[in-house]
């Protein structure tokens, strides 16, 4: 029975058809079905991006870094945060979340354009912004409702600006054959350090030491995103790079 007003959610079995029917229309790169022609698939591509491409990985572990260090401290510690130890209402404070976050939907497009310029050189200038964004973020947040509402909206458009193009960096780093491991691996691999951790982490930095020193763990994560990113290559129309890279 459905109940007036209120919003349903679709069938997971509508959600499963219209997955399916998007995996099968979704055609393979030109580069990845001429790899597939060299029969160059490798058995066990965990195995070959550890061993073969570790300096890659790590590098793009440290690229993704700060992106989920920022979404955390944005969505679930500032949550947390400002219902307990600022006193506002969960109801207030996720109105305000969601303004930030129609910022955050806003700039990932619009990062994505100024990526193709680029994409070093757009990721550390945004990277630099979460740092500098760090130093100012508790003062911003202690400053009242509206401090709060620039802070989020500041903080979840840089999430936006770093979010647009680091899908495009990832999957850049690696050759062909590894390249979706390699890129899941670099991804999955900040999500542990940044996300699972970050609440935990700002929390116990809060309240033991002070709310600035959540911000300055928010540079320092964006200080270790721009040392992950000086030393990967620009991949931006460096067709000798991708030759290279697809190189046995």
């Amino acid at each position: 029975m459905v109940t007036p007003g209120v919003l349903q959610e679709p069938e997971p079995g509508v959600l499963v058809l219209l997955g399916l029917y998007v995996r099968l229309t979704i055609t393979e790169t030109p580069v990845f079905a001429a790899a597939m022609e060299r029969r160059e698939a490798v058995k066990v591509p965990i195995f070959s991006v550890v061993k073969s491409h570790f300096g890659t990985l790590v590098a793009g572990t440290l690229t993704c870094l700060a992106t989920f260090v920022l979404f955390y401290l944005m969505i679930v510690f500032t949550l947390t945060w400002a219902t307990t130890a600022l006193h506002y209402s969960k109801n207030d404070f996720l109105k305000m979340q969601l303004i930030g976050v129609v910022f955050f939907a806003i700039t990932i497009p619009l990062a994505a354009v100024f990526a193709e310029r680029g994409r070093k050189p757009v990721m550390i200038a945004i990277s630099t912004g979460i740092a500098l964004f760090g130093l100012f973020f508790a003062r911003m947040f202690q400053a009242g409702h509206n401090g709060a509402l620039a802070m989020l909206i500041v903080g979840l458009s840089l999430m936006g600006m770093t979010y647009g193009p680091l899908g495009t960096v990832l999957s850049e780093l690696f050759p062909t054959r590894v390249r979706y491991t390699g890129s899941s691996l670099a991804f999955s691999t900040a999500g542990i350090l940044g996300a699972s951790l970050t609440p935990y982490i700002a929390t116990k930095l809060a309240t033991a030491y002070g709310l600035q020193y959540v911000g300055y763990y928010l540079s320092g994560s964006a200080v270790l995103t721009i040392i992950g990113l000086l030393a990967i290559r620009e991949t931006k129309n460096d067709d000798l790079a991708i030759a290279a890279i697809e190189a046995p």
